[in-house]
């Protein structure tokens, strides 16, 4: 039997090629749209990515929020995920995915509205009142307007929505459900929080009391099943404070389970969504199935 080799470019291409085609066992199309997502709050739309499944739906419906960045020059950067990473998993799952950059972020750009108003001077210590709650009411608004946009596109199935969100979109998708929006099932949390820093104050967190009030205040409004995903490593938040947040959350009624995984290795824990995905998989997994997916 005669065998081809195929080498440099055009068998990275071929590569690539199957890489996007199949994972897994999984047929997967790593395609993404672009699109623009009114919001009245501001004169200029959210720019957005839509990645969804092979076919004409309806699907189910991912609706990610991205994190924050310490710098204004760092947050011009902020784009839409990379769907060889976490929206293939959801793809699989066949889900659509909506990533909105939100408004002060991006190419969306506009004023940023989601300063939570905490500093850190160069030991480490706290100035500036935590805002907490502001910060994530401005969030919600790009949450809102997302859904709103979602529930008027045929191939979405605008019953079944699931918020996900990492680091300040993680915040701002507990504020979301907290109040309850039309077709939203579940949400999940990775890393959630905002006002940290891991480089000047690792694993410490300004404004303790005044999150775990908001998270205590989210938790009594919130009605929908949630999954709280944090990393032992985690530089911005630490093992402890998260624990304290979900713990003021849980005393509302809504069924919610917290994990605290292993710390990601080679890697810093914040990073868990995008580095960690063998450790977060299993427990989403379950808890997709828990919620009837």
């Amino acid at each position: 039997m005669m065998k081809l080799f195929i080498r440099g470019p055009v068998r990275l291409g071929l590569s690539i090629l199957l890489y996007a085609i199949v994972c897994n066992g999984y047929a997967v199309d790593l395609s993404q749209e672009i699109v623009r997502i009114p919001f009245e709050a501001t004169d200029a739309p959210m720019v957005a990515g839509v990645f969804r499944p092979a076919g004409d739906g309806r699907f189910p419906v991912v609706i990610y929020s991205h994190g924050r960045s310490a710098t204004e020059s760092e947050r011009s950067l902020t784009s839409v995920p990379d769907p060889r990473g976490h929206v293939r998993y959801w793809l699989r799952k066949g889900f659509a995915v909506v990533a909105a950059i939100r408004p002060g972020y991006g190419k969306t750009g506009g004023i940023d509205d989601e300063d939570s108003g905490v500093r850190y001077d160069v030991f480490g210590n706290c100035w500036g009142e935590p805002k907490f709650g502001r910060a994530a009411n401005a969030a919600n608004e790009a949450i809102s307007a997302t859904l709103a946009w979602v529930g008027q596109q045929p191939w979405a199935d605008a019953t079944h929505i699931v918020l996900v969100g990492v680091s300040m979109g993680g915040l701002a998708s507990i504020a979301s459900a907290a109040t309850n929006p039309e077709g939203v099932v579940a949400y999940i949390n990775f890393s959630g929080g905002t006002g940290g820093s891991g480089k000047r104050a690792p694993e410490h967190n300004c404004g303790l009391e005044a999150m775990e009030s908001l998270m205590s205040a989210y938790g009594r409004t919130t009605h929908m099943p949630s999954l709280w995903l944090y990393a032992a490593n985690d530089s911005f938040w630490g093992a402890d404070w998260p624990r304290a947040w979900h713990r003021a959350y849980a005393t509302g009624e809504s069924p919610t389970q917290f994990v605290m995984t292993a710390p990601v290795p080679n890697a810093d824990g914040h990073q868990l969504l995008t580095r960690g995905s063998r450790m977060w998989m299993p427990h989403v997994d379950r808890f997709l199935e828990e919620i009837g997916f």
